[in-house]
């Protein structure tokens, strides 16, 4: 089979360090807000601002990190961002163990964490391109986005359970080591990286932190698929709360079936992830990135329609593996879509704009979504933001042919 084709040594030392890191995240998962609850005794206010503030925070800080890294060695720029986040969460078990841990530290330490994480990602999609040969970016893909879903089954439920049996900083001390490991498979990947050449100027320019958002705006494929990714991404994420306030507030679920019915529908994203690579070999990128984006957004409006009990329970579950496995479909494909259709010398740009547009619009459409959910309910906030979803198949591409990039048509225009 294609999709179990091996892609090398290097590739499985790179794919090694990110499913550890995957897996520590998921066993730390909520960690913060159960720290600031349990531990500094705060309210729902800093909760929430302390989930909003650190994504929104990080995402501004980590803009000029895209332009930086371009033209560096992105081994070396993961590496680092792996170490800066070991470094930053286990200071909150050092700073708990001596009794000075504040709320402070945990709002600057995911603040820290958050633009890290975009600075990672956009390296590592970059080096991704550099490691595997064109044909083999949606496995490569594919086999992320499974271990992505694999680590959000299993991470959290265990999380839970170390941090009722050891205390509420067991899992950031886990979630910090995976980090320390992702950097040592990365350090261990070997080979020589070529220093990306730069073509511009010397230095880092203030227009330079705003050329991977007028990439991706000029673009005719991309923009569209980037205005639906942060819209839906946004909108599912504003959700999510509500739905949480509209299960255990309202309707009387217990913690635990709030917890299943979120979990078990993840495997739907290993399904999704699995088949990508045979559905696009099959019916082509455009028509599976067209028809799975569409059928996305027809999934979270079910949520505004649970009920008290099993009944509710089993919307819940079917409503979430239907979106998930939605989800887990058409991500590596995005992702691929991206890589193949970025300049080379924009690569890190492009995908650092994408992830702080992402996290930017999550943390906007939280916080007005939970303006609505006070003024009108969680309720009719969670069927709103199901309607708006309706909608953004609107904004997916509808010609298959990608406009050639800039370094495609330069070069065109030399023959």
């Amino acid at each position: 089979m294609k999709g179990r084709r091996a892609l090398g040594r290097r590739f499985g030392w790179l794919w090694a360090a990110f499913a550890v890191s995957s897996y520590g995240t998921g066993f730390g998962f909520g960690a913060f807000p159960l720290i600031a609850i349990l531990v500094l005794h705060s309210g729902p206010t800093q909760v929430a601002a302390l989930a909003a503030a650190g994504r929104a925070v990080g995402a501004v800080v980590a803009v000029p990190l895209g332009p930086w890294m371009e033209f560096r060695r992105k081994r070396p720029v993961m590496i680092a961002m792996d170490l800066i986040r070991f470094a930053a969460l286990m200071s909150v078990p050092a700073a708990f163990a001596f009794g000075r841990l504040s709320f402070a530290q945990l709002l600057v330490v995911s603040v820290v964490a958050a633009a890290a994480d975009i600075a990672f990602r956009a390296a590592s999609g970059a080096y991704l391109k550099s490691l595997v040969a064109p044909e083999d970016l949606l496995v490569a893909n594919g086999r992320f986005e499974s271990t992505t879903w694999t680590s959000i089954v299993v991470g959290p439920p265990l999380g839970g359970a170390a941090i009722g049996m050891f205390g509420p900083v067991t899992t950031v001390v886990a979630d910090a080591v995976s980090y320390l490991l992702s950097a040592l498979g990365i350090r261990a990947i070997g080979g020589t990286e070529t220093r990306p050449a730069r073509a511009a100027a010397p230095r880092l320019r203030a227009g330079d932190l705003l050329e991977g958002w007028r990439y991706i705006l000029s673009h005719r494929t991309l923009r569209p698929l980037f205005l639906n990714s942060i819209v839906v991404n946004g909108l599912i994420m504003a959700s999510e709360p509500l739905i949480a306030v509209l299960m255990l507030s309202r309707l009387g679920f217990a913690p635990w079936q709030y917890g299943l019915a979120f979990a078990a529908p993840c495997i739907g994203g290993l399904i999704g992830s699995r088949v990508a690579h045979p559905l696009v070999a099959r019916l082509g990128q455009h028509k599976v990135m067209l028809v799975v984006g569409a059928l996305r957004a027809c999934w979270p409006i079910g949520l505004a329609f649970v009920q008290p009990g099993v009944p509710g329970i089993v919307l819940v579950i079917a409503v979430q593996l239907g979106l998930v496995t939605c989800c887990g479909l058409f991500n590596p494909v995005l992702a691929t879509y991206r890589l193949e259709h970025a300049d080379p010398d924009r690569v890190a740009r492009t995908l650092s704009a994408w992830s702080v547009s992402s996290s930017l619009s999550i943390a906007a459409l939280t916080a007005v979504w939970g303006v609505v959910a006070a003024v009108t309910g969680p309720r009719i906030a969670i069927a709103l933001a199901g309607v708006v979803l309706l909608a953004t198949p609107l904004l997916l591409p509808r010609r298959e042919k990608a406009s050639r990039s800039t370094g495609e048509q330069a070069a065109a225009s030399l023959t």
